[in-house]
């Protein structure tokens, strides 16, 4: 598990963080957390590439932190309107409801590439390692929004089971489904990639409403 950030990191100037940030984020986006340059980072940050072991314990405690950037972000844009659309519907639907959730998300990463980038390498990492210390940050996030959720409607009635098995397919399904519209090849047999917004929900659909006891 990464360490957090070094005290050093966290008294910069703020400025000098967004800049380290910024190239951090731009470069893994690219390229991915294993493939990324400290060089280039370093560079585009206007810092000494051993300042980034000042500001940082080790490289997974710099992609750890990067992986808590992107997914707050993320998570401060659409959760918001996530919480607006549950409170607004009429009658509760719990698949309807993911199906909306999810259409805000597909929309946030079309706008935001580089946070799309950034969770794509979130969840497609190879190194072990790596995917551990970033998926942790992640999924960490999409749990502290999704299991109260999932409670509550398993509560209601609207869907029933265990709400762990529920989290867990969810946690395997959502971020699939979010990014599979923008990269080619990781969708093989639903036609995702380049669909149009009102295609991605008609997919999603059919693929949660058989999950959440309802009919695809």
């Amino acid at each position: 598990m990464a360490e957090l950030p070094t005290d050093v990191w966290r008294n910069l100037p703020a400025a000098k963080r967004d800049r380290v940030l910024a190239a951090a984020l731009d470069e893994f986006a690219a390229v991915g957390y294993s493939r990324g340059s400290l060089n280039v980072i370093s560079r585009e940050a206007g810092v000494a590439k051993g300042s980034l072991f000042q500001y940082f314990t080790d490289k997974l405690d710099l992609f750890a932190t990067v992986a808590e950037v992107v997914s707050a972000r993320v998570r401060t844009g659409i959760e918001p309107r996530i919480d607006e659309i549950r409170a607004a519907q009429r009658q509760p639907d719990f698949a309807e409801f993911l199906v909306a959730a999810l259409d805000l998300w597909v929309r946030w990463f079309a706008e935001h590439p580089v946070d799309r980038g950034v969770t794509a390498a979130t969840n497609l990492e190879m190194d072990p390692d790596v995917r551990a210390a970033v998926r942790d940050v992640a999924h960490r996030h999409y749990l502290e929004v999704l299991r109260p959720l999932v409670v509550a409607a398993v509560e209601r009635g609207e869907v029933h089971g265990d709400p762990e098995v529920l989290l867990a397919w969810l946690l395997m399904l959502l971020p699939h489904l979010a990014l599979a519209p923008f990269l080619p090849g990781l969708d093989p047999v639903l036609g995702l990639h380049g669909a149009s917004p009102d295609e991605i929900r008609d997919t999603a659909r059919r693929l949660l409403a058989p999950l959440l006891g309802g009919k695809a």
